[in-house]
């Protein structure tokens, strides 16, 4: 028995829409990291971008599990003495880029710092409301809510 390699020739991706309205971000991301990967295929070679295209909408409605909405700080460096400053999930979402909170969930769960994985986030769009441009292409609908009772708030 040989050992199957799909070659890039070969890949056969298709059209994924999420509504992300009420989902739990690091389940969503999850979800949407295997996807991208192709790990939910047969044909999953770690060394080809074999993953689907996704389009997330309705990623400011995104929802987090106990209290990491105002506790949970994200932290960076400025580069000048005492240039260390901090922001919460509450800020980030009511900012003026939303859609970031899922973007870099999703790429956190990526292989890191490789032309692989930059192609493979490639294939994600992120938009925070309900419109996307991308109709043409003729996504199909996936449900992650409907996949487990714990991807989703009441």
């Amino acid at each position: 028995m040989k050992t199957f390699n799909l070659k890039p020739a070969n890949v056969e991706k298709k059209w994924l829409l999420i509504d992300a309205e009420g989902l739990v971000v690091g389940r969503l991301a999850s979800i949407i990291a295997t996807r991208l990967r192709g790990k939910h295929k047969p044909t999953y070679t770690p060394n080809v971008d074999c993953g689907d295209n996704i389009i997330v909408v309705n990623a400011e409605k995104v929802v987090f599990t106990g209290k990491k909405m105002t506790d949970k700080k994200f932290y960076w460096h400025t580069g000048h003495p005492g240039g260390i400053k901090e922001r919460s999930m509450d800020k980030i979402i009511g900012g003026k880029h939303p859609e970031r909170v899922v973007l870099k969930a999703v790429e956190r769960m990526l292989p890191k710092e490789s032309p692989l994985a930059r192609q493979q986030m490639s294939n994600l769009r992120v938009y925070a409301g309900p419109d996307h441009p991308h109709e043409a292409q003729s996504p199909e609908v996936l449900d992650v809510a409907a996949l487990n009772r714990k991807n989703s708030r009441a």
